[in-house]
C-alpha cells in the first residue's frame, strides 16, 4: 500500500469494525480486501469507499442493507469522507520552503471537494426523479435504504402489561391471593396496539412512466421496512388493468423485485382508467377486507381518460371502508402546480392527505404520514 493512503488505514479499520458490530460477518481476510479495494478506488472518494465495502465486506444480499445503515451513520454525509493527507517523502533543503504551505493548500482543495460531494448528495434528495440521468438514478436507488418506514398502529380490544395506565385488577388480585390475601404490588396495563395494513395503488400509465421505477422502489422499501415491524403491505399497479405485485415486492433484493414486477405487469405505459380500475380493485380485493380499516395510498397524477364521475363514486366507496386515504401526486410539490386535472378534482374530496411524490425528500415525508395515520 502506498504511503499516500496509509494514513487512512485506521479510519477504514474502525469502519470495518463498526460494520462487524452492525451484524455483518466481517472477517480479517475481508478487511484486508476492503483496504486494498479502497486504496485502488480512492480513499478520499465516499462513493469509492462504499463500493469497495459493499464488494468485499458483504457476503450476501442481507448484508447490504446493514452495511448501508452503518455507512450512513459512520460517515456523516454532510461532511463527507475524511481524506488523509498524502505523505510526501522528500528532503527539505535550506533554500526550500516548508511543506506546511503546500499541505494547507491541498487540504483546502480537499475540503472544497468534500463539500461539493455532500451538497450534491443533498441536492439529489430534492431532485425530481423524472429529470435524473441514468447514473443519478443508480445513486438514488442506493439512497432508498436510508428511508425508515414504520407501520401505522391501531388499538385492539386486548391489553398488555405496562408500567403505568389502567389498574390490572385480575392480575393484581391473583398476586394478592398468592400472598394469602396480603397486599401485593399493583399491576398496570394498557390497550395493545397492532399494525394496520397498508395498501399501495401505483399508477404505471404513460403519464406516470418516468416515476414508475422510483415508486416501485419506494413500494419495495415500504414492504420490507413495515414487515420488520410485523406490518403488512399490499401493492397493486393500476393503468388499464389492476395487477397484484405483492409477491414480487417481498423479494429482499430490490433489483430482483423490480424485475419480477416488470414480468408480472402487462400494461406498462398504457392508458389511464382510474375509475374503472379502482372499481375492479374494490370488487375483487378491497370490499372483501383488504382495504377495510387499512391505510390506502394512491400514487397517480390524476389524468383520467374515463368518466370522472365513476372515479368520484369509487373514491367515495373506498373512503367508507378505509381508515385513511392518501393521494400522492408527483406534480404536487412543483412550483406553479394547480389541481386542475379531472381525476384529481374528482378524488380530492375523499382524500385525507394530498401530498407530493417526486423526490426522495417527499418520500421521506410520506413515510412520516403513514406512520402517523
Amino acid at each position: 500500500m502506498s504511503t499516500a493512503i496509509r494514513g487512512g488505514d485506521e479510519l477504514l479499520l474502525a469502519f470495518a469494525r463498526a460494520v462487524r458490530a452492525g451484524g455483518v460477518p466481517v472477517t480479517q481476510d475481508r478487511t484486508h480486501e476492503f483496504l486494498a479495494a479502497a486504496a485502488l478506488l480512492g480513499v478520499g472518494d465516499p462513493a469509492g469507499v462504499r463500493i469497495a465495502g459493499r464488494s468485499t465486506l458483504c457476503a450476501g444480499p442481507d448484508d447490504l442493507a446493514r452495511f448501508d445503515q452503518v455507512f450512513e451513520a459512520f460517515f456523516n454525509p454532510r461532511q463527507g469522507l475524511p481524506r488523509p493527507k498524502p505523505v510526501v517523502r522528500t528532503e527539505v533543503g535550506a533554500d526550500q520552503l516548508p511543506l506546511d504551505e503546500s499541505e494547507d493548500g491541498e487540504a483546502q482543495e480537499v475540503d472544497d471537494v468534500i463539500r461539493a460531494a455532500a451538497s450534491a448528495t443533498e441536492v439529489l434528495r430534492h431532485r425530481d426523479v423524472a429529470s435524473l440521468s441514468a447514473v443519478e438514478k443508480q445513486r438514488l436507488a442506493a439512497m432508498f435504504a436510508t428511508l425508515r418506514p414504520r407501520p401505522p398502529l391501531r388499538r385492539t380490544a386486548r391489553h398488555r402489561r405496562w408500567h403505568r395506565g389502567q389498574v390490572d385488577a385480575p392480575r393484581t388480585l391473583r398476586a394478592s391471593l398468592r400472598r394469602m390475601g396480603e397486599p401485593a404490588e399493583i399491576a398496570w396495563r394498557r390497550q395493545a396496539r397492532k399494525p394496520r395494513r397498508v395498501v399501495l395503488l401505483v399508477d404505471v400509465s404513460g403519464s406516470m412512466s418516468s416515476y414508475a421505477d422510483a415508486l416501485l422502489r419506494l413500494a419495495h422499501r415500504l414492504t420490507q421496512g413495515i414487515a420488520r415491524g410485523s406490518g403488512r403491505v399490499e401493492t397493486f399497479t393500476i393503468g388499464t388493468r389492476v395487477t397484484h405485485v405483492t409477491r414480487a415486492m417481498r423479494l429482499r433484493d430490490p433489483e430482483r423485485a423490480l424485475v419480477a414486477a416488470g414480468d408480472t405487469v402487462p400494461d406498462w405505459s398504457g392508458g389511464t382508467r382510474l375509475g374503472e380500475t379502482l372499481r375492479f380493485f374494490l370488487d375483487r380485493w378491497g370490499q372483501r377486507g383488504m382495504a377495510r380499516g387499512a391505510v390506502v395510498v394512491v400514487f397517480s397524477d390524476g389524468w383520467e381518460r374515463g368518466d370522472a364521475s365513476v372515479l368520484a363514486e369509487q373514491m367515495a366507496r373506498l373512503r367508507r371502508i378505509a381508515h385513511r386515504v392518501v393521494w400522492v401526486n408527483p406534480h404536487r410539490g412543483k412550483q406553479g402546480y394547480e389541481a386542475v386535472q379531472t381525476g384529481v378534482l374528482a378524488a380530492l374530496p375523499f382524500c385525507d392527505d394530498f401530498v407530493a411524490g417526486h423526490s426522495l425528500a417527499t418520500y421521506s415525508d410520506l413515510v412520516e404520514v403513514l406512520a402517523d395515520a
